[in-house]
């Protein structure tokens, strides 16, 4: 009996593309169930409540009617099931806790910081683009002149981090400056992963994202 595989998702979700690479990179077939993706509205399906019941939130994937939640998590599911010569977590232990810890470091850090620079205004906003730089620098210490995070080859702590990158322009726009300008190697790993066909198809354009986050900002009362 084939696996019966279910994605629980929005296509603006940087936390759900992570689930969509992965299961690209596997190449794994799946039912894409499209979620409203709205921070001003408490709108959930049944579906959602029901495989979520304690976060209420995107992604889920559901693999044979049992849930999994969380998206780094369900990345981690992912490798563990459907097992091939592509791992997207290290072998070695060392490299494996690694690639998990720069997993959990973009997730206490870089999206508040990403969402409080375009959702904001004035003097929080000048904070914000000050703390996302700093998160920057920090990550693009570690990559170096590697060309992915952990090791030669791309995997989870590139999964966790690149999904943000289709949020660069919007942030750029509404804090006037150029990620590029002060974190280079930081975006030319970006276009690097967007060279692969797991990454290309999953981000979605970045105008398309923009014109979410203006109306996002709109509803908010936080127009400049």
């Amino acid at each position: 009996m084939a696996d019966e595989v279910v994605l629980l998702d929005s296509t603006l979700s940087v936390y759900g593309m992570r689930v969509r690479i992965a299961l690209a990179e596997k190449g794994v077939k799946y039912e894409n169930r499209d979620q409203e993706l709205d921070f001003m509205t408490r709108n959930k399906s049944d579906l959602l409540l029901k495989m979520n019941p304690v976060h209420k939130k995107i992604p889920v994937l559901i693999h044979n009617g049992k849930p999994v939640c969380e998206s780094l998590i369900i990345v981690q599911y992912i490798d563990e099931v459907w097992k091939d010569d592509s791992p997207l977590l290290p072998s070695d232990a060392y490299h494996r806790a690694q690639a998990r810890s720069w997993g959990d470091f973009v997730d206490k850090k870089v999206y508040d910081v990403s969402r409080r620079v375009w959702s904001t205004k004035g003097e929080e906003q000048e904070v914000a683009k000050k703390e996302f730089l700093e998160t920057f620098k920090v990550l693009e210490g570690e990559l170096g002149d590697k060309p992915f995070f952990v090791g030669d080859t791309f995997g989870f702590a590139d999964i966790a981090l690149v999904t943000f990158y289709s949020w660069f322009y919007s942030i750029e726009t509404a804090g006037q400056f150029s990620i590029e300008a002060e974190c280079p190697k930081i975006v030319a790993w970006a276009k690097r992963c967007m060279q692969r066909e797991s990454v290309a198809m999953t981000l979605p354009d970045q105008k398309k994202v923009y014109e979410f986050a203006m109306e996002m900002k709109k509803r908010l009362g936080l127009e400049n």
